[in-house]
Order: C-alpha cells, then sequence, then structure tokens
C-alpha cells in the first residue's frame, strides 16, 4: 500500500508511475476525499475543544445542557463520517500498485524486458528432442488422463520416478538455501484468512484468481509469499535482527484464468503446482543489494543442475502489482522450443509491510519505521521438471539424472 502522506505530497510522482505501468487507476477521487477528511477532522477537532471549554465552564443551565447534548450529537455525527471516509480511503488505496523503482526500463510488455545476463550452453542434440508430455507418458511417468479424471482439466499425477524427482529437486532446492545461502526453513499453512491475504497484495484485486472456502473464509495460498509476508504482520522486529531470510515449500494454487487453447499440453500451466519460495525481511537501504543476492541464490539453483538460463530485467508494465523492480529467471525448453519462466525475484519495498503493519527499530531508541519485503521463487515447479526433462533427455527416451539429484532420486537415469 503506498501512503497517502507520500501520495498527497509526490502526486505528479505517483501519476506518472501508475502511468509507466499502464494502470488507469485514478488518483483524482483518493485526493478528494483526503481533502474532505481532513476537512472533517478539523471540523471534529474545533468541536471537540468546543465541548471540552464548555465543560470547563461548569455551566448547568437549561441552555447549556441542550448546547452540550447537541455538541455530543454533532461530534457522533462527524466520527461516524470520518469513519467512513476512512473505509473508502482504504478500499481505494488497496487497489493501487507500487511504483516502479527509478532503474526500471519504461516498457509497453514482455518484448520491452531486458536481457540482463545468460548461463549455460544448449544441448546439442543428434536426434529430435521430445516435448516433456511425451517423454513423460512414454516412460510412465507423468499420466495426464488420470489427472483430469480425478480433478479435471489442468491437472496430472506424477509416477514413480516422476514423482521422486519432484521431491528430490524440492528438498535439493531447500537444502541448498538453508545450508548455503542463509536462510531459515519455514513449513506454513496452505490455506490463511482474509487478512494475510490482504497483507501480502492478494486481496481484494486479485480474488478471481484464488480459490476460497467461503464457510470458513480461509484462501488457499497462490505462493508461499502470502503466509511468510504475514509471520511478522502487525510486529516491531527489535534491532539488529534484519535481515531476516526465509525459505518455504508450498503446493500453490491458482485458478489461471488462461485463453481457450493456450499451453494446454504438458506441465506448464495448472491449477496446483510446487514452488520452494525465498523470502526477505530487510532495512529500507539494504534492499536493492539483497535484491540482487536472492537472484544469485536462485541462479545457483539453475547451475547446479546444469540448466540454460537467461534473466530478465522486466520494465515498469510488467511489474507484479506489488514489486517495485523485479528480475525473472527463464530456463531453455528444448523440446518445447522455449523460454520458461521459473523464478520472479522482486523488492516490494515497503508497499506490503504497510498493508501488514511491519516495522522494525533501527536502535532501541529509534521511531519505528516500515520494514523493506522481498520475494523470489527458489524455484518454481513444475517448470524446472519440464527443463530438466527436455535437456537432459537422451536419443533411447530416457532422462539423465543431473549429478545433484541422483542421491536424492536413487538413480542415474530415469528409463522405460
Amino acid at each position: 500500500m503506498l501512503d497517502l502522506k507520500f501520495i498527497r505530497e509526490n502526486v505528479a510522482l505517483v501519476r506518472a508511475g501508475l502511468k509507466k505501468r499502464l494502470d488507469t487507476t485514478s488518483l483524482d477521487e483518493i485526493l478528494e476525499l483526503d481533502e474532505e477528511r481532513r476537512g472533517k477532522v478539523i471540523e471534529l477537532e474545533d468541536l471537540r475543544h468546543e465541548r471540552k471549554e464548555a465543560a470547563r465552564t461548569g455551566k448547568k443551565d437549561k441552555e447549556s445542557v441542550e448546547e452540550g447534548r447537541d455538541l455530543r450529537a454533532m461530534i457522533r455525527g462527524l466520527e461516524e463520517e470520518v469513519r467512513n471516509l476512512d473505509k473508502q480511503l482504504e478500499e481505494l488505496l488497496l487497489q493501487l500498485p507500487n511504483i516502479p523503482h527509478p532503474s526500471v526500463p519504461v516498457g509497453q510488455g514482455e518484448s520491452d524486458n531486458i536481457v540482463v545476463r545468460s548461463w549455460g550452453e544448449w544441448p546439442r542434440f543428434d536426434f529430435s528432442p521430445l516435448p516433456h508430455w511425451q517423454l513423460g507418458e512414454s516412460l510412465d511417468i507423468i499420466d495426464f488422463d488420470r489427472g483430469v479424471k480425478l480433478s479435471g482439466t489442468r491437472f496430472y499425477v506424477l509416477k514413480g520416478l516422476g514423482a521422486r524427482l519432484q521431491r528430490a529437486l524440492i528438498a535439493f532446492m531447500l537444502d541448498l538455501h538453508t545450508r548455503e545461502h542463509g536462510y531459515q526453513e519455514i513449513y506454513p499453512p496452505f490455506m490463511v484468512k482474509r487478512e494475510t491475504m490482504v497483507g501480502s497484495g492478494n486481496l481484494p484485486k486479485f480474488a478471481d484468481n484464488l480459490y476460497h472456502d467461503e464457510e470458513d473464509d480461509l484462501w488457499f495460498v497462490p505462493t508461499a509469499e502470502v503466509p511468510l509476508t504475514n509471520l511478522h504482520r502487525d510486529e516491531i522486529i527489535p534491532p539488529g535482527v534484519l535481515p531476516i531470510y526465509y525459505v518455504a515449500y508450498t503446493a500453490c494454487f491458482r485458478r489461471e484464468k488462461m485463453s481457450a487453447g493456450k499451453d494446454t499440453r504438458g506441465l506448464k500451466r495448472g491449477h496446483q503446482f510446487d514452488k520452494v519460495e525465498m523470502y526477505k525481511f530487510t532495512e529500507p537501504d539494504s534492499s536493492d543489494q539483497e535484491l540482487e543476492k536472492m537472484v544469485g541464490n536462485a541462479e545457483e539453483v539453475a547451475q547446479k543442475l546444469g540448466l540454460p538460463y537467461r534473466i530478465l530485467q522486466l520494465c515498469t508494465a510488467e511489474l507484479g502489482f506489488a514489486s517495485s523492480k523485479s528480475y525473472d529467471i527463464e530456463m531453455w525448453a528444448p523440446g518445447c522450443g522455449e523460454w520458461l519462466e521459473v523464478s520472479s525475484c522482486s523488492n516490494c519495498t515497503d508497499f506490503q509491510a504497510r498493508r501488514a503493519n511491519i516495522r522494525y527499530r533501527a536502535t532501541p531508541d529509534s521511531r519505528p519505521q516500515f520494514v523493506h519485503t522481498l520475494n523470489g521463487s527458489g524455484l518454481a515447479l513444475p517448470r524446472v521438471m519440464i527443463a530438466l526433462m527436455e535437456n537432459y533427455q537422451q536419443a533411447d527416451g530416457s532422462i539423465k539424472v543431473p549429478e545433484v539429484l541422483q542421491d536424492f532420486v536413487g538413480a542415474e537415469v530415469i528409463s522405460r
């Protein structure tokens, strides 16, 4: 959430930020409500002062009693008006996205994202590489038909070494981030309360893409970012504790309202998928450097797996709602013949912290200020599965298992 005082004092900057994001939200209604509210507050303070003065004089005649009764009624009425204006302002502010960092390239869409660097060489095959859905079915490690039978379209079943490979990737990533990168592992709930979704920025704007249990008003997490953001909701973090690094595995649930016929084959888009998520709480002065470190942590996963990738800096129009600056990591999938996003790392500045009321003290005597929050996939499955299967396929239809996963999988090759 953007600070209302910041908006009021930087209207041109906020308008420009929204324009760069191609966001059509109007600031005028917010500014008008803010001005109306401030006027009501001044009026309310004057009435309270008048009532206080009347009480100080101690007059008890009939006229004074009636004036006091009228003052109380006017004060109650104004208090209700201010509460209603506060509610309207909050609803509008919750719809505003974060403002792009000055270093983010201005763009209209994904073609304006900038390739920052790349790593690895594309594999050379002396045969035509197959897409992962053919490999998975021929090896009997993915069952698409039974996934549809159980849950409908965009679901699948992993079997045997397919299920073991997915579990191996999750364990490998968690071990790497906790043992070498300094993250603390968290196993959060996969369902959260409404205020948890609001704190992370998913509600109210993205309600249509979330799965919701109406009876208990619980929401299935679209990413571990949601519960991790709220671990310190309504807290003041004491001096010397930041930065805090968390990493978590969760299943992720999204409606994924895709265009008809788009990405219908394979594992690329589904309503349920697994992901390992990195998360940081930092002081504002260090958040930019912490973002670069987070990208490096995600890159190391891809490098240890030996999978070619590239890093994109997202342009303003491609930023996520809460993000001020983001990088995507894309792996090359030779069977599909396309780049697949396996990670998005973002600095959300104090946007989520304001929504979730997460503050810190720099020193014991300093005033609390909002932390900066960062999140990044470390990495997201099943697209890593796609890249692995297609890059490590062999002429006989088998799949080599990367060396770093062999102990987890218990095999060097997945074959018929």
